[in-house]
């Protein structure tokens, strides 16, 4: 156990929540709170994770070995693109998180627990996340939030605790690689994943491959740009990420920024488009 005031914080507040289901992504917030609850819970924990064809299929496979690795119940809810996010509204992300949260709300009343918990943190609430409007609505618990616990605390704490996903970088889910207003297809989430996997599997861990119909816009972080001046690797990359089903594979020189597709949002509200 960590002698830390806010961590013992977190953990006391944890067990005045009783028999808590927690939405678990495997990232590096769900997987910090998956084990301080387990410390904090025991078997009064379990974990709920959702799949979907807008979740990469490693992602869901490492949310159960990590779990597995710390011995909590498991449950996989399978959800499909629901007709309201169909075409990729702006506020997707509120209708999503109103949907799945349902979703898990409901196996947590059904199997006699009382309350749902989320991994949002306290750094969250200074981006743009319309989910966390749904979270509120539907009285699901932020512990990390509520206990005001950073983004940096938690990778520390994670260090610390000695889970792998201390450094794991950020990784959102693939609705948030295609533009505003675009029919969501599950073959563009394919796409979009092999070729992010592949990146990946070239050392490139922050990474996202947006997908505007058949180009592919690759971010990687600002640090990692100089690795792309390359000819020798950039035609290899262009050929891989063909292969994974674009026709154009084009470079974003800005690199890698949380949710770019918000910068659209943001000049269409000033005018400038």
């Amino acid at each position: 156990m960590i002698n830390n005031e806010k961590y013992n914080e977190l953990v006391n507040y944890l067990k005045g929540l009783g028999k808590v289901v927690l939405a678990f992504s495997g990232g590096v917030d769900s997987t910090f709170l998956l084990k301080v609850g387990k410390e904090a819970l025991g078997e009064n924990l379990k974990a709920v994770t959702i799949m979907s064809p807008y979740i990469p299929k490693w992602e869901i496979a490492e949310a159960e070995e990590l779990v597995k690795e710390l011995g909590v119940k498991h449950e996989i809810i399978k959800a499909p693109i629901i007709d309201s996010i169909k075409f990729n509204p702006e506020d997707r992300c509120y209708l999503c998180k109103t949907a799945v949260f349902n979703m898990i709300l409901d196996v947590a009343k059904t199997q006699g627990y009382d309350c749902v918990i989320d991994g949002t943190n306290f750094d969250d609430i200074s981006d743009y996340r319309p989910g966390l409007k749904a979270l509120k609505e539907l009285d699901v618990r932020s512990p990390l939030l509520e206990c005001k616990v950073t983004k940096a605390e938690i990778r520390a704490f994670s260090k610390e605790l000695g889970l792998n996903t201390w450094d794991k970088p950020p990784y959102a889910c693939l609705l948030t690689r295609i533009p505003y207003g675009n029919e969501l297809k599950e073959e563009d989430f394919e796409k979009i994943e092999n070729a992010e996997k592949y990146m990946m599997s070239i050392g490139f861990r922050a990474v996202r491959v947006r997908c505007h119909g058949d180009l592919a816009r690759i971010e990687v972080s600002k640090d990692d740009r100089s690795k792309l001046f390359n000819e020798e690797l950039l035609d290899t990359i262009a050929e891989k990420i063909k292969e994974c089903g674009f026709k154009y594979v084009s470079l974003d020189l800005q690199g890698y920024r949380v949710g770019s597709f918000n910068e659209t949002i943001a000049k269409i509200s000033e005018g400038q488009i």
